[in-house]
């Protein structure tokens, strides 16, 4: 399955940076980030699970604000950019 993660992490406090650089981190393992706080992912539905039971444990539910949509499969290859934006190869393995 293909997915966009967006997330808003409330960064006024270091608790809050914190939470921000490990949902980053976390999102870096799963997919490819496309913009500051989006990532593209393929993953299957077992990892979408882990990815989102992991994303619970960092955020702080009364600020911060994540959105995982999903996409038909075969989007990321049919995306338009624009400026310094590239296409990305959703295909090769990540390295962690």
């Amino acid at each position: 399955m293909e997915l966009l993660v967006t997330y808003d992490v409330v960064t006024a406090e270091a608790e809050g940076a914190r939470r921000l650089r490990q949902v980053a981190k976390l999102c870096e393992g799963y997919g490819l980030r496309v913009q500051k706080s989006v990532f593209e992912v393929v993953c299957t539905e077992a990892e979408l699970l882990t990815l989102t039971d992991r994303i619970e444990r960092i955020i702080d539910d009364s600020e911060d604000s994540v959105r995982i949509y999903r996409v038909p499969k075969g989007t990321f290859g049919t995306v338009n950019t624009l400026g310094i934006a590239q296409r990305l190869p959703h295909g090769e393995s990540l390295v962690l």
